[in-house]
């Protein structure tokens, strides 16, 4: 079929064809008897009358046609039209579904942080509360253990002779307020005893009264049991003793044994 041909022709029904076809043999045959000489005038007109008869058959045959395409055409665009605004209904519907699922999954998880933090502010409730209910008792500390007495200083060792003994005997008088110095203690007893502790003077006038003197410092029994200084020995031979209780006799008769320098 040729380019310029009619749009749609071969869509044309069978009653369509057929009134094409008519149209082309009258139209042959008018052609025909044109043609031929000495053809009858009267007969030429039969010919044109069913010519005319004819044409309007096959135009109405093609303007039907064409109103038929046409709307074939516009029932397509309506078809097309319709189904655009169907897809476009569609995706819009999924894009507000989707939206609102977005929506409830965003309250939802919301919802859950909210449930989480209440809970945890209910946890954090309780451990507060508890301590406060009972309180744990308090943890007493450790006993520091008790200080040790402080160690008592060595005890004064003197040596067991005069030197020792006329020490030893000041250490003590100066704990009693006794008075005497080394030099007044140590030329009395040289003076009484020459340094012997065990002398005995049994020819004076108190050995006579049945006392006599004894010791370094040679004290009579009644003068050494009255001044005897305390934590010293009873024995008046006891050097220490001795010399303690008769520089206490001393220092209450003159004031110090460095004031005596003869019997006393």
């Amino acid at each position: 079929m040729p380019k310029h041909a009619i749009s749609g022709l071969h869509r044309l029904t069978r009653t369509h064809k057929v009134a094409v076809a008519g149209v082309a043999a009258a139209g042959a045959a008018a052609l025909v008897f044109t043609a031929v000489p000495g053809a009858d005038a009267d007969q030429g007109k039969s010919q044109a009358t069913a010519v005319e008869n004819v044409k309007p058959v096959a135009f109405s045959a093609v303007d039907t046609a064409a109103k038929t395409q046409q709307a074939t055409i516009t029932q397509q665009a309506d078809n097309s039209a319709a189904k655009g605004k169907a897809e476009a209904a569609a995706k819009k519907a999924a894009a507000e579904k989707a939206a609102k699922a977005k929506a409830a999954a965003a309250a939802k998880a919301k919802a859950e942080k909210a449930r989480a933090a209440k809970a945890a502010a209910s946890h954090s409730e309780v451990r507060t509360a508890i301590p406060a209910a009972a309180p744990k008792p308090a943890v007493k500390p450790a006993a520091k253990p008790a200080a040790k007495p402080a160690a008592k200083p060595a005890a004064k060792v003197y040596p067991d002779n005069l030197d020792g003994w006329i020490r030893e005997s000041l250490d003590i008088m100066a704990k009693k307020g006794i008075p005497g110095s080394y030099d007044g203690i140590h030329r009395n007893i040289m003076r009484e005893s020459s340094g012997n502790p065990m002398a005995i003077n049994n020819w004076d006038i108190n050995a006579i009264n049945g006392t006599p003197s004894k010791g370094l410092l040679q004290v009579i029994a009644p003068t050494f049991n009255t001044y005897h200084v305390e934590g010293t020995s009873w024995n008046m031979y006891d050097p220490v003793a001795n010399i303690t209780a008769a520089c206490n006799y001393a220092a209450d008769r003159y004031g110090s044994m460095d004031n005596v320098n003869s019997a006393y």
